[in-house]
């Protein structure tokens, strides 16, 4: 796979053992992407939680701020504080942690002013109290729960949990959002789960005459649901360039944002029959060279992987060979002798494989390889 990038403009110090390769105009690239298909009307929230699936939330935020994105979602309050530490918003740029608050974190929300997710109505009046107390006001979103069965409140207690809401001086309904089980499949669990949605928001929207912006697709349901797009959508991995089914591209022509490279450290001539790293799951066939590449399972490359998939070296695929290392994986050259210390090796990108293609080598998804790329794997922003 293959994109215009170059990256031999960027500045790459030569201490770097393994790299993240982050392609910013690709980010726009794919933004634009969901805005094509989700329209002008449609509010997009980027989906920044887990350090921007291994991106770099600041740099990610940065961007897509510039590119018009004002809401963000991440995955608790201690990621939002990260963020705004990290990064400055503009004014009207909004936070939401998708995570239930504890009550100890109540006033966090208030003080960093982070949109609390809200499934009880124990939780309103105690936030309802920290925010009175304090002469402050938090912004709320319900969070019904209509099949993802993780947290929410039940369909049937979701317009009474709205009213106590409405009735609280120092809390302000800005948002009511559910989550979708299997996005990605647009009719039986999905359609029923968007139904039931609907039934709660119209049901409030009539009772209280007033309506509060609705979402529900994510990545999956932005491509195979169009009716479930409502007043915002939140992408994630479809930011990022990769798909919700690995195996099941969708039509949107996403690029991949992340490209995970390393060096190659060593060089040696094996003889016929020689075993390679732990537990000796591989044995030279024949006389090899083998190369050994400065990245492991500590870096984000996945144990699982062993004997299974291949990198890239020079624009050439390699069979990775041998058990995968906390810190280092061998790769079966062949006969080649072109391949020298020093030399950069492709693990996944828009050069060589994919994260989709080794996710489904490694037997999980993309969203866990991008997750993993640990922080010791250098960050650079081209």
């Amino acid at each position: 796979m293959t994109a215009d990038h170059d990256t031999n403009s960027s500045p790459t110090p030569e201490a770097h053992l393994s790299e993240a390769l982050i392609s910013l105009s690709s980010l726009r690239h794919n933004l634009a992407c969901i805005r094509a298909v989700s329209g002008p009307e449609c509010r997009i929230m980027g989906v920044v939680k887990a350090n921007a699936y291994g991106h770099g939330a600041p740099e990610v935020t940065a961007t897509l701020e510039s590119a018009g994105v004002r809401d963000f979602g991440v995955a608790n309050v201690q990621e939002a504080i990260e963020l705004r530490s990290a990064h400055r918003f503009l004014h009207d740029s909004r936070i939401l942690a998708f995570a239930a608050p504890l009550p100890q974190h109540l006033e966090l929300y208030l003080r960093h002013g982070v949109e609390m997710t809200v499934c009880d109505l124990d939780t309103v009046e105690a936030a309802e109290a920290v925010a009175s107390a304090s002469g402050g006001r938090i912004r709320v979103q319900v969070k019904v729960d209509t099949g993802m069965g993780r947290i929410g409140v039940a369909c049937e207690d979701a317009i009474q949990l709205m009213e106590a809401i409405d009735r609280s001086p120092n809390l302000e309904l800005c948002g009511v959002y559910t989550h979708f089980a299997e996005g990605h499949e647009p009719n039986g669990f999905t359609a029923l789960q968007l139904e039931r949605f609907l039934q709660v928001t119209g049901a409030y929207e009539l009772k209280s005459g007033r309506r509060v912006p609705r979402h529900a697709a994510s990545s999956g349901a932005i491509v195979s649901k169009p009716e479930s797009r409502l007043d915002m959508v939140r992408p994630g991995i479809l930011l990022y360039g990769c798909h919700p089914v690995d195996s099941r591209p969708t039509a949107l022509p996403v690029r991949p944002v992340m490209q995970f490279r390393s060096r190659v450290m060593f060089v040696k001539e094996v003889a016929s029959g020689t075993s390679i790293s732990y537990n000796r799951t591989w044995s030279a066939p024949g006389p090899r060279r083998v190369a050994t590449v400065a990245a492991g399972y500590a870096d984000g490359f996945h144990r699982s992987l062993s004997n299974r998939s291949g990198i890239f070296i020079a624009g050439k695929p390699y069979p990775q060979v041998g058990t995968v290392t906390m810190d280092q994986i061998m790769v079966d050259l062949g006969d080649d002798r072109s391949v020298r210390a020093g030399d950069t090796a492709v693990l996944f990108g828009w050069d060589g494989f994919s994260a989709g293609e080794q996710a489904i080598l490694a037997g999980t998804i993309s969203y866990e390889l991008l997750c993993s790329v640990s922080k010791r794997v250098q960050r650079v922003f081209v």
